[in-house]
């Protein structure tokens, strides 16, 4: 007894891929020997197999069973040494390793090997919840990766694999599979007091990410909320392709809606999946030449043509021709936008 704990003990030290492998050479092995003890018995390899898998782990279905002596007596041997020692171990093994991988995940210390994801970076947990609920109801199947200094995952979702660390260095980036991610939206540090710090901070993000960018000659997109408008030209030296200012953001709301009432229910409409007219995108249709041609469709057909990329002026270009590749945006209700497409 004494040896067979001390061969346990050892065992359980091992790592899981060593004791299945092990294992699987036990259970070949025994299966040759009661073969050999009792051919009659065991006519075929597999019939053997058959017979030790059951007994390891105590089913023992009868439909083959030892008779003589010898073949009896290793079956005891087998069942008490084996099956109800090695296997336990097996299974012990199987859930740590699961629990291991979960404690690893949940401290964000796995690499995310999808890719067409969309890389979130800081900011509240309300926020963060905010900006995932809009992408998942927009229909995107992708996953979401949410890179924090956080020892745990500030967001509980399925979709939402989380990465722990200092995002501005590059291997924790890489953790994050950047190079094959849809866009990087990097939020300012809300514990920042002051908005100049806030926005260095951001700078500091996005320009690892555009030295990655460069690195690898990979194109990466991405998006940077700004506490100061004045900033925004050593975001555009840092090659960042969207802004969205905060703070300025919400006051000029309040202003817009204090001036004119009513107009902050437009915007909400916009900044939301909610049911009604949002802001889609378009690809050119080989048959539209000039920018009249997509609108007057569009119009027909119930849908708002208001820019070309970021350019709103399209009304005063309606004569020019669409270059190809051109990304456009409409305004209409999803049937409306399913039928476009």
């Amino acid at each position: 007894m004494w040896i067979l704990y001390q061969f346990f003990s050892k065992l359980i030290k091992v790592r899981l891929w060593q004791v299945i492998v092990l294992t699987l050479l036990v259970l070949a092995l025994s299966s040759l020997i009661i073969q050999k003890l009792e051919p009659d018995t065991f006519p075929r390899f597999l019939d053997a197999l058959w017979w030790t898998m059951t007994t390891v782990v105590t089913v023992g279905y009868g439909d083959y069973s030892p008779v003589t002596d010898a073949g009896r007596i290793f079956t005891m041997i087998l069942l008490y040494t084996i099956g109800i020692g090695a296997m336990g171990v097996i299974i012990g093994k199987i859930f740590e390793s699961f629990s291991h991988f979960r404690r690893l995940r949940e401290e964000g210390k796995l690499k995310y090997t999808g890719n067409g994801h969309y890389i979130l970076i800081g900011s509240s947990k309300e926020k963060l919840g905010n900006v995932i609920e809009e992408i998942v109801s927009s229909g995107k199947k992708a996953n979401i990766v949410v890179i924090d200094h956080a020892g745990k995952s500030p967001i509980d979702d399925d979709r939402v694999h989380f990465i722990s660390g200092d995002p501005a260095e590059e291997d924790i980036l890489m953790m994050a599979n950047i190079l094959e991610s849809n866009s990087v939206s990097i939020f300012t540090d809300e514990k920042i007091e002051y908005a100049e710090y806030a926005d260095g901070k951001t700078l500091l993000i996005a320009s690892r990410v555009e030295y990655i960018s460069k690195k690898y000659d990979k194109s990466l997109y991405t998006i940077v909320e700004i506490m100061k408008e004045k900033n925004i030209s050593l975001f555009e030296y840092a090659k960042v392709d969207e802004f969205i200012l905060s703070n300025e953001s919400v006051s000029r709301l309040m202003a817009q809606a204090a001036i004119h009432p009513g107009s902050s229910r437009l915007f909400k409409q916009l900044l939301s999946k909610a049911e009604g007219e949002n802001l889609y995108e378009i690809v050119k249709k080989p048959h539209w030449n000039t920018y009249k041609d997509a609108a007057m469709e569009l119009f027909e057909q119930g849908a708002i043509l208001i820019s070309d990329g970021n350019q709103l002026d399209i009304a005063r270009r309606h004569n020019e021709q669409i270059p190809e590749g051109t990304k456009m945006f409409v305004i209409c209700d999803k049937e409306t936008y399913e039928k476009v497409v």
